[in-house]
């Protein structure tokens, strides 16, 4: 699944599955921006690419703000000329009663989850259709296939996030333009490290496979469908999870 020649945006690069997605792209042969708020880690993470002798850039962003996305792709457009596959991988959520949220944590997980994907995704999407090429793969969550206890609302974004995936395909498809969304269960990430050890201990106990995923076993499917080996493959979900969310 070589992308060599290939431009990949990757958002939430610094750490996480996002960090995992912006290895692994690169070591398939494309040229990775990285995206993140944290500024910090995403220059170091590009630096140890570069090291390795991989193509990676960072460039801060911030998906919840409009005036970040748009500096992001034009430097992003500067520094490449062009982008062949956005991979949107910032999120975040916290365990909590729904009657325990506040608006303001509402819209975090929204503008998070939702909009930082639309966002970013309206950004690149043009010079897309206009070359008739061209991946979007979203990081979603099974916790928007199923609902998940104490994460509502970042259910409802996440499941937000598959719809527009599914819609996006259907508009762009006649663009030779994949779209597809790739659903993790529970999964080894800082995010997760937050959550108190007997939830994670839950997770495991009915997880089929028994563990946690690994960030980098997320990444093998966001390379997949950025790769020509999903040439065919569009407005698809592809659950991550061990076995969790199976479907009958």
């Amino acid at each position: 699944m070589g992308l060599e020649g290939k431009v990949a945006v990757v958002t939430g690069a610094a750490s996480g599955i996002g960090r995992a997605t912006a290895e692994k792209l690169a070591a398939a042969g494309a040229h990775v921006l990285l995206g993140d708020i944290a500024a910090g880690a995403g220059k170091a993470l590009a630096a140890q690419l570069r090291e390795r002798g991989l193509r990676a850039d960072f460039i801060a962003l911030d998906v919840t703000d409009p005036s970040s996305v748009e500096a992001f792709r034009r430097d992003a457009t500067q520094r490449a000329g062009h982008v062949d596959i956005v991979a949107n991988v910032a999120g975040w959520g916290k365990t909590e009663p729904f009657i325990k949220n506040t608006p303001d944590f509402w819209r975090k997980v929204v503008d998070l989850n939702l909009m930082g994907p639309i966002m970013v995704t309206r950004a690149f999407i043009e010079p897309m259709i206009e070359r008739k090429s061209g991946k979007i793969v979203t990081v979603s969550s099974d916790a928007g296939r199923v609902g998940s206890l104490g994460e509502t609302v970042y259910s409802a974004a996440k499941g937000g996030a598959i719809a527009f995936t599914k819609g996006l395909a259907r508009e762009t498809a006649r663009f030779n333009i994949n779209v597809n969304c790739v659903c993790p269960g529970p999964t080894d990430t800082p995010l997760l490290a937050a959550v108190p050890d007997k939830i994670k201990e839950a997770f495991i106990r009915v997880t089929p496979m028994q563990r946690l995923a690994q960030p980098a076993e997320i990444a093998d499917a966001v390379l997949f469908f950025a790769s020509d080996a999903a040439s065919f493959v569009t407005g698809q979900v592809l659950s991550v999870s061990g076995g969790l969310t199976m479907a009958g």
